[in-house]
């Protein structure tokens, strides 16, 4: 309203218009938002007139006065005035858009992927791509406070096997020679730390050929940190207060000290290392009070877990039994069965195993899952790793259902002490759980050093995890900055001294030198915007994302080459047959 009156010159693009009598509207959309046009065809028809033949999508610029709109529209921020036109100038034509710009368009994703210029036209996506840049200016703000230095590393780096595939690239004056596009700065940041940079950062572009996924994208951001002369407790306090930050800076959240709970917990109480605590369902064992009574998939059964969905016995029929167990007998589970039991209203109990227990034996079952009137229990069996995670993901369906997973209800908490280490039977050897410069728990040093086989998988990690609403949204660890303790890592993980040297010899070399102990985090930006945003995709946040398939369906990439450029490359031509 502090500009009625004023003369102003507005361009942007032709957004919407309506015809009322002798009047036209037209909703100019430029970046700060709509702003409503009037033309009046009794006082200039030939203005008036030319506004009538303007198409969807036209370039305009418009001269004319601020008035006071007579019908306000308050879900518009512009929506206490209008501009009385006087001058109309077209400064480009538009062919008609395959879908409308607007926030409710009736184009599909792939669709408005493939015209992503114009799909980033509509204020829902664009301010998307504004909260996404307020988030990396005070990330910048807070750690640059801290005393952090950014500070930019290669992207043409060598290729390790450690982790995911690399996306390679080949090198012209180097034939047969290929760089790597980093999975992340890992090395480079710890060797940083070895130059005398005790606190750096980066928001840095980072590369995975990995299978593809919805929400994964094969070039990612990550706000990449690492820290000298720390411990655990001082990594886990400074990026807990970047959170809490982001959230009140962004959000205007006030977030409580983060829980901390052990990886063996979680999957313990919730089948995951990443835990949606937003809602309860955690998991109670029933083996002492299952087994034992004649029913053969529970005696047989290395673990019997269940959880309590309150107030659901009522809800759930017989033939929504039925549906929710083959749920959970989908291939993407992989249940073999679902065991039921409804404490009804009117204190009656119904099982889908009532016949091999006692209504007091059931009874006793709900009252060590804290079950009442009106609850319902859901129980699978089997191997243990393989029934908490289908539990798990039972237990993630239950909450979708009832409504628990408010998406403006923020629960994060740090995930502790992660095996070091992972046995793979198919290769027979050892795998980084997090990668190899991980540090094993201080109490569990000279057991790396000087241990079993068995003991190695027992081995504990200096690793965390930051989950929010059951998403891992950052991941670091201490890392290994001795020479000796990384090379028995190397040796656990299956390279020779030749390998070893060969692959990370600039690393090695380098902790001849005075390594100082330091530690990181690396935060996972693009669904850290996802989540804040309460968006369904990383894809949403953006600006030009891949399909699911990986590929750029709006520029055609991956495409072919120019023959000369692989000849240049000196990579094999193939002729088709």
């Amino acid at each position: 309203m502090d500009h009625v009156d004023l003369e102003i010159t507005l361009a942007g693009w032709m957004a919407v218009s309506r015809e009322f009598g002798g009047l036209t509207f037209v909703d100019l959309r430029d970046r700060y938002g709509i702003t409503q046009l009037v033309f009046d065809m009794e006082s200039n028809a030939d203005l008036c007139n030319q506004a009538r033949a303007l198409g969807r999508e036209f370039v305009i610029q418009i001269k004319g006065k601020v008035s006071e709109r007579s019908n306000k529209n308050p879900n518009r921020p512009t929506g206490d005035i209008e501009i009385i036109v006087s001058d109309l100038k077209v400064l480009n034509e538009s062919e008609t858009p395959p879908f409308t710009v607007e926030n409710e368009t009736d184009g599909g994703e792939e669709l408005r992927m493939k015209y992503r210029y114009l799909d980033l036209r509509r204020p829902s996506v664009q301010e998307k791509l504004f909260f996404r840049s307020k988030l990396a200016i005070e990330t910048r703000t807070y750690l640059a406070a801290q005393n952090f230095i950014e500070v930019e590393t290669p992207f043409l780096i060598k290729s390790t096997p450690e982790g995911a595939r690399d996306f390679v690239v080949p090198s012209r004056v180097h034939h047969g020679q290929f760089y790597a596009l980093p999975q992340s700065p890992q090395t480079f940041k710890q060797l940083l730390m070895v130059s005398g940079f005790d606190k750096y950062f980066q928001i840095v572009k980072c590369f995975r050929d990995e299978d593809f996924r919805a929400d994964r994208q094969p070039e990612f951001t990550q706000i990449d940190c690492e820290m000298s002369f720390v411990d655990q407790e001082d990594i886990l306090n400074t990026f807990e207060g970047l959170t809490k930050y982001l959230f009140k800076q962004l959000k205007n959240v006030d977030l409580p000290d983060f829980p901390r709970m052990t990886y063996d917990e979680a999957i313990a109480h919730y089948g995951s290392d990443k835990p949606d605590i937003r809602f309860g369902m955690i998991f109670r064992e029933l083996n002492s009070v299952a087994q034992g009574h004649g029913f053969g998939v529970f005696d047989n059964a290395e673990l019997v877990v269940g959880i309590c969905a309150k107030g659901q016995a009522e809800k759930y029929s017989n033939k929504d039994i039925k549906h929710l167990t083959e749920w959970v007998q989908r291939p993407q589970v992989g249940a073999k069965g679902l065991v039921y039991v409804k404490y009804g209203d009117d204190g009656s109990i119904k099982s889908s195993i009532s016949k091999f227990y006692s209504d007091e034996q059931l009874q006793s079952w709900g009252d060590l899952m804290g079950a009442e009137k009106g609850d319902m229990l859901l129980i699978l069996s089997g191997e243990a790793e393989k029934t908490r995670k289908q539990l798990g993901e039972l237990r993630l369906e239950m909450g979708r259902r009832m409504e628990l997973m408010d998406p403006e209800d923020f629960k994060p908490l740090w995930v502790l002490d992660f095996p070091l280490l992972e046995w793979d039977e198919e290769s027979n050897r050892f795998h980084a759980m997090h990668h190899p410069f991980t540090s094993p728990k201080k109490s569990d040093i000279d057991r790396m050093l000087n241990g079993d086989h068995e003991t190695m998988k027992a081995l504990r990690a200096d690793a965390y995890d930051l989950v929010l609403n059951g998403s891992e949204i950052g991941g670091g660890s201490i890392r290994i900055h001795d020479r000796e303790l990384q090379e028995k890592n190397f040796q656990l993980l299956g390279f020779s001294e030749e390998e070893a040297q060969e692959q990370f010899g600039f690393l090695l070399n380098a902790f001849r030198y005075g390594a100082p102990p330091h530690g990181g985090i690396a935060f996972g930006f693009d669904r850290l915007c996802t989540l804040m945003q309460g968006s369904d995709s990383i894809r949403e946040v953006i600006a030009f994302p891949k399909n699911n398939q990986g590929r750029d369906v709006m520029i055609d990439a991956p495409a072919n080459v120019d023959e000369t450029q692989l000849v240049e490359l000196g990579l094999e031509i193939r002729q088709e047959e």
